[in-house]
């Protein structure tokens, strides 16, 4: 239903309900209802929030799904109190029907097994959503449902052109130091998990917020705590769950089976889009390569083991690259191997986490200055800590070559990655 006035746009129709284990009833129109109903959105029912963290924490196996219904219903309360406060002076019916759809729809491209791909040779997830957000039956359906899907793509995937005031506007919502994508998976990880680190009081963060056409939301004094809460709650979800060592190990076979899988042509990157979790293991299990060993030994809950971990440090950029990465992994097994222990090209493999970034670009109104300068304890270089604290590098090992290598003398060194041996 297309509505030229932004509030209706945000208040009438709603009338078709979901029960939702965090926030309670969460309302949809007929027409986002039958968004939930495509194909692809359904695609996300069936791809874990978490992937392999359910290896650590039992209860986490909710789903991309209910995630983004949960994105979608933060969204529409933070417009609705930004509108009520003077946003509603450039905002328009299809804008906020747009931006809707974009929060509901925003995880239409993501990869299966959850972050596990973000690494590989391939195109962007948001890239992909926008493809499928402009694409037939979604096109349609956001059309119905009063949003201009080129719009609704362009909110998610940053790099489609645009420079229009509202656009740039939705784009600072739905990413930020306080975006509803954020607000959700911290409390719902939390939830999920059984830990207390992600709760967050969303009725105070919002209270606290006032639209700005360029920043996107302005937050005051009071709310610092709020923002305090975040990051400091997402530094201990990164330490404790997302980047688990368990949750690492097998996020790291994931990646060393498919990148053998990529770099030899016995799949390509098209194989690996619009796949679910199922389907990722399928598409394996049906080639052969030596690396796809790792998913059947992932499935089977046999993990690879730390043999050794150790502070990121400067001399170790080159590791970034993922085929340096590989050399370096080959470069290890040999050196087992000349002390005699066995081991098969894929038993090692050297684990870096992705670049993670704590947001602080929050301008704090009634201090004139943005948040790392404001009042605030987290001044740019705690937070700075935060991330040199999180980034660790380990070398996990198959457990079979696990007892081997640690009676090796001097294991700790033949491990520990040297440039002596480096060779890169």
């Amino acid at each position: 239903m297309l509505h030229s006035d932004p509030l209706a746009a945000l208040r009438e129709g709603f009338t078709d309900p979901i029960r939702d284990v965090l926030w309670g009833h969460i309302y949809l129109t007929p027409d986002l209802a039958a968004l939930t109903k495509s194909g692809p959105f359904m695609r996300l029912f069936r791809i874990s929030q978490l992937g392999p963290v359910f290896n650590v924490y039992p209860g986490a196996t909710h789903t991309r799904a209910s995630h983004s219904i949960g994105v979608y219903h933060l969204g529409r309360r933070l417009l609705e109190n930004l509108a009520g406060r003077g946003a509603g002076d450039w905002l328009s019916g299809e804008g906020v029907s747009s931006f809707l759809c974009a929060c509901l729809l925003h995880d239409l491209g993501h990869f299966p097994y959850t972050h596990s791909l973000k690494e590989l040779p391939l195109r962007s997830h948001e890239e992909l959503t926008g493809e499928i957000i402009r694409s037939e039956p979604i096109k349609s359906l956001a059309g119905a449902a009063g949003a201009d899907p080129d719009l609704t793509a362009a909110i998610v995937d940053t790099a489609l052109p645009g420079a229009d005031r509202e656009l740039l506007f939705y784009r600072k919502l739905l990413s930020g130091v306080l975006d509803p994508d954020k607000l959700d998976y911290l409390n719902r990880d939390a939830r999920y998990c059984g830990v207390p680190y992600g709760a967050q009081d969303v009725d105070f963060i919002l209270s606290r917020l006032s639209p700005h056409p360029e920043r996107g939301a302005d937050i005051d004094s009071r709310g610092i705590p709020s923002v305090e809460s975040i990051l400091f709650s997402k530094y201990l979800m990164y330490r404790t769950v997302y980047w688990h060592r368990q949750v690492r190990s097998a996020t790291a076979m994931i990646k060393k089976a498919l990148l053998g899988g990529l770099e030899s042509g016995v799949i390509v990157p098209e194989e690996l889009y619009n796949l679910d979790d199922q389907g990722l293991f399928a598409l394996m299990n049906s080639r052969s390569h030596p690396f796809f060993n790792l998913a059947d030994k992932l499935r089977e809950g046999r993990l690879y083991t730390v043999a050794a971990e150790f502070p990121y440090q400067a001399e170790y950029q080159r590791l970034l690259d993922l085929g340096k990465r590989s050399q370096c992994e080959e470069n290890l097994a040999r050196n087992l191997r000349d002390e005699g222990v066995p081991v098969k090209p894929e038993a090692v493999i050297i684990d870096i986490p992705e670049p993670v970034s704590f947001e602080t670009g929050l301008f704090v109104r009634d201090e004139g200055r943005y948040f790392a300068e404001s009042s605030s304890a987290f001044s740019a270089g705690t937070v700075d800590s935060f991330v040199k604290t999180l980034y660790t590098i380990r070398v996990f090992i198959d457990p079979v070559y696990e007892a081997a290598i640690k009676a090796l003398p001097g294991f700790y060194d033949i491990l520990h990655i040297k440039k002596k041996w480096l060779h890169l």
